[in-house]
């Protein structure tokens, strides 16, 4: 005979400390589950109160409200015939379990409390609760007397249970236990539970819903049985967010999937399973039987009340095929629906972004968007909720969206700041998309504003700082760069309090940021700058996944303006242009690629690498295109980098989690923000590493130097093909070197020696034919020489590459004077045509810049000295050039000797 259950996992949307909507929630689940004929309701972990109530947990009354909501529930008629599985803690002799207490017509049957605490990443439960240590034993619990009131009982049963109905045998596991080396739905099912029930708190991070899936799949194809998971969903106040997909399983197999991200409050999925084909897959796998019958019993809970019924007409569900989600479709809906319940739950009246016109910001706007469009199907779909609270959010009590756009314009103000830095680029782009999605889009410029504050500075100290173009130090570079990134921080809250105001409308905007996770992790960013918000949907996304979002986002939404924008070099725009172009990026400042610094966080975070572990396992993976010499220059970089800026995370705008390489100070990444920049002892251990490997010769690789369509072509000013990586200051090809060769005759060496922050740092490079070299680098501020072969025909065709070097601003002014001056005296020479070739080539493409700490060193090569192409008068013209660029920039000249 069949023996047919119904069972109901319920997926929420709590707030942590909101017990009155909490409750509300709980109360329709189960009305919801009772409709749809289910006889056991399973909810998420800690939903009473909230899973991310954190410190509150250590006060009273959050225990004596868990239990006040609990009596309402025992009380209501909502909750009668029906098995409820409810998430609370607990005080149980003085110390505070994570616990499910499961109660049946006013009744409450077992109070289960966690056996095994999540402590890692985003969870800190041990410094809240304690885990039951007691496996397979029961207490009794002596309940408040307000519940006493109700259920007539004293003392209820606590700890590691599983309660018999009539028919089945149901036990549990929470949250961790599930992920746990020794998971306990192991000990459950050989003692024959036949339903293992997990309410669970588990947040989203990119990538990672297949775990849950595979481990539950698992859990049931082992011993078989049913495996019923719940969670919540949405944002309880917290930088994380709870996804659903709460599931069914049997067998093996799942039969019920819930959605992963939705704007309603309340989901429940129900699933009818024949507990027949239960006890025929358990009996039939020989070794569960086995260990089974040599098992521990659990202390087992009498409960006269039956799950199945007899029908043997009614329907079972059928398997299912699990529908994953694309990291590119979890970007635009994990955040999107985070963002709704941030604007619906703090009353403010839409979002305030800084809109540049590059991938960052263009990705807040598209989450925006996103969200935008589904708040309109939500209410298409007749989600009443959704519908009350956006009239609320726009002061509008008829209002009734259906187009994105339009709910766009009324939520989502954005706004180009540009400066005299700005290019017409970014700001078409920017006016562009905020057309297409719909925002209420500005452009100001704030050049008044920072030159206003530079007066104050010039009136004090009488001094005038000037950027690095115009003869400026660094220091006054930087500081030119980030007075304007901090103004725009102070006009985006200006704009997003009076915005509305203006529009006739009352309340303000939440401002949001737009900094990625690797921005961050590098610490590339201006303290209290526009990374500065109120929350920043993407500063948990790394700028690879940002990149493909866009992408999707063209497919998706239609967005055309993203087209140019993927396509642009990513830029902060802080420095002067130069013609009207980007002469400043985003890479070539950080001294790495975003590329780079993706696997930088992983092997930091989630492989808990230090510098030295780092270098011992980029040797490996970078092998076969780099040095061990130059994968020690990048890891010490990107350290020396991460200690300076640490302290930038203590101040980080509350992001939404999505890696696990966050270095969210606050929540994820508890690290100190006061660093010894120079990781002496660690730096000094790799260097040691690095000469072994050089006596033992056995890391020296010859490299080919293939000057392709892969080349930087600097007479049109294109990349036109391939992903550039960069290393300490030099920019380099992926997978080979950037460096072309003049057409010297084979067998000429040329050899560049050059003073650093660092002693004995040597750069040799060795011409051996003009298709080959190799390279040899010592220290952390060596550097790949950056020059690409040509191969013009014409000698006014390299003066003219020359020229355009001059405007591509590659050289220093007084650089490019010395090389006026001598491709004059070339020209009047009249010298052979390989001469110019090979000194326009070496002496026009080379500046390198070094960072040691804040230490910054300009090396250029000054001349080309060769015996052989160059006579006497022109000699003592290039030791001319080299004494004054001594002089000037006080470092030893690169010297090039040929043979």
């Amino acid at each position: 005979m069949g023996r047919k259950v119904t069972l109901a996992v319920c997926t929420l949307n709590q707030w942590a400390m909101d017990f009155e909507g909490n409750f509300q929630h709980i109360l329709e689940s189960i009305r919801q589950a009772k409709e749809q004929g289910a006889t056991y309701r399973l909810g998420p972990e800690l939903e009473i109160c909230g899973y991310g109530c954190s410190d509150h947990f250590m006060e009273s009354d959050t225990f004596l409200h868990s239990w006040q909501s609990l009596a309402q529930l025992l009380c209501s008629p909502v909750c009668q015939d029906i098995i409820c599985d409810v998430g609370m803690p607990v005080m149980h002799k003085n110390i505070p379990y994570n616990c499910r207490v499961t109660f049946l017509n006013r009744k409450i049957l077992l109070i289960r409390p966690k056996m095994v605490l999540c402590n890692d990443g985003n969870y800190r439960e041990t410094r809240f609760f304690t885990a039951w240590a007691k496996p397979k034993q029961i207490e009794d619990h002596f309940l408040p007397r307000m519940i006493q009131d109700i259920t007539g009982q004293v003392t209820v049963p606590i700890g590691d249970a599983v309660i018999s109905t009539v028919d089945t045998c149901i036990g549990s596991e929470i949250c961790e236990e599930l992920w746990s080396p020794d998971s306990h739905n192991i000990d459950l099912s050989l003692d024959g539970v036949e339903i293992i029930c997990n309410g669970s708190g588990s947040h989203h991070q990119l990538r990672k819903g297949n775990v849950r899936v595979d481990l539950i799949k698992a859990a049931t194809a082992r011993c078989g049985g049913i495996y019923m998971f719940s969670n919540l969903i949405g944002c309880d106040g917290e930088r994380v967010y709870y996804d659903g997909g709460s599931m069914i399983a049997v067998n093996g197999q799942l039969v019920k999937q819930a959605p992963q991200f939705s704007l309603q409050e309340v989901i429940v999925s129900c699933a009818t399973l024949d507990l027949e084909d239960v006890r025929n897959y358990k009996s039939s796998v020989r070794s569960r039987t086995d260990m089974g019958s040599r098992t521990t019993p659990f202390p087992r809970i009498q409960c006269n009340f039956a799950l199945s019924c007899d029908d043997i007409f009614q329907p079972t569900s059928e398997p299912i095929e699990w529908h994953y989600h694309t990291p590119e479709e979890e970007i635009s809906l994990g955040p999107a629906s985070w963002l709704w319940d941030y604007l619906r739950r703090s009353n403010q009246g839409g979002f305030f972004l800084p809109l540049s016109g590059g991938i960052d910001s263009s990705s807040t706007a598209c989450i925006v968007a996103s969200m935008c469009n589904l708040v309109c199907t939500a209410i298409r779909n007749g989600e009443v909720k959704v519908l009350t609270d956006i009239r609320r959010i726009v002061g509008d009590p008829h209002y009734a969206p259906d187009d994105p756009q339009e709910l766009c314009g009324r939520v989502f103000t954005t706004c180009y700041m540009g400066s005299e830095n700005s290019s017409q680029e970014t700001r078409n782009n920017a006016a562009t998309l905020a057309k297409q999605m719909g925002s209420f889009h500005l452009s100001i410029s704030i050049d008044i504003a920072v030159a206003a504050t530079l007066s104050v500075f010039t009136s004090a100290l009488k001094l005038v700082p000037k950027f690095k173009v115009h003869g400026g130090s660094p220091r006054e570079n930087l500081a030119l760069q980030n007075v304007q990134a901090r103004i725009r921080m102070v006009l985006a809250y200006l704009f997003a309090q009076l915005v509305l105001w203006a529009r006739g409308r009352s309340g303000g905007l939440l401002v949001l940021g737009s900094a990625n996770v690797d921005e961050s992790l590098r610490g590339y960013m201006t303290k209290y700058d526009c990374s500065s918000a109120d929350i920043n949907p993407i500063g948990g996304i790394s700028k690879t996944d940002l990149r493909k979002f866009i992408k999707y986002c063209i497919a998706f939404f239609n967005f055309t303006a993203l087209e140019s924008i993927y396509k642009a070099p990513p830029t902060a725009e802080l420095e002067p242009l130069a013609d009207g172009k980007i002469a400043q990026t985003d890479e070539q400042d950080m001294g790495m690629t975003y590329e780079e610094l993706s696997v930088y966080g992983k092997l930091r975070k989630i492989h808990h690498c230090g510098p030295y572990s780092m270098f011992c396992k980029l040797v490996q993976m970078w092998g076969d295109r780099l040095s061990p010499q130059e994968v020690a220059d990048k890891v010490k970089h990107f350290f020396c980098s991460y200690a300076i800026n640490r302290h930038k995370m203590t101040t980080l705008t509350p992001a939404y989690h999505a890696e696990n390489y966050s270095p969210d100070d606050h929540r994820f990444d508890h690290r100190q923000f006061l660093y010894n920049a120079l990781w002496p002892w660690q730096f000094r251990f790799i260097d040691q590493q690095i000469q072994k490997l050089e006596k033992s010769g056995g890391f020296r690789k010859e490299k080919q130097s293939k000057v392709s369509s892969a080349t930087m072509n600097f007479m049109d000013k294109t990349v036109t093909s391939g992903r550039s990586t960069e290393g300490v200051g030099g920019r380099t090809e992926q997978g080979q070197s950037f460096v072309g060769q003049p057409s010297l005759p084979a067998g000429v060496v040329v050899t560049i020696a050059a003073d650093s922050c660092q002693p004995d740092a040597r750069l040799q490079t060795e011409w051996q034919s003009p298709e080959s070299f190799s390279m040899e680098a010592n220290t952390v501020t060596s550097h790949l020489v950056n020059s690409v072969l040509r191969e013009e025909n014409t000698l006014e065709t390299e003066i003219e590459t020359s020229k355009s070097f001059h405007k591509r601003e590659v050289v220093s002014p007084f650089h490019k004077s010395c090389i006026d001056k001598i491709v004059e005296e070339q020209l009047q020479k009249g010298p052979p045509k390989e001469a110019v070739h090979a000194f326009l080539q070496i002496l026009g493409k080379q500046e390198v810049e070094t960072s040691c700490n804040s230490c910054w060193h300009l090396l250029e090569e000054p001349y080309l000295q060769t015996s052989t192409f160059l006579d006497k008068k022109r000699m003592i013209a290039a030791e001319r050039v080299v004494e004054e660029s001594n002089k000037k920039f006080k470092c030893t000249s690169l010297a090039i000797l040929a043979a």
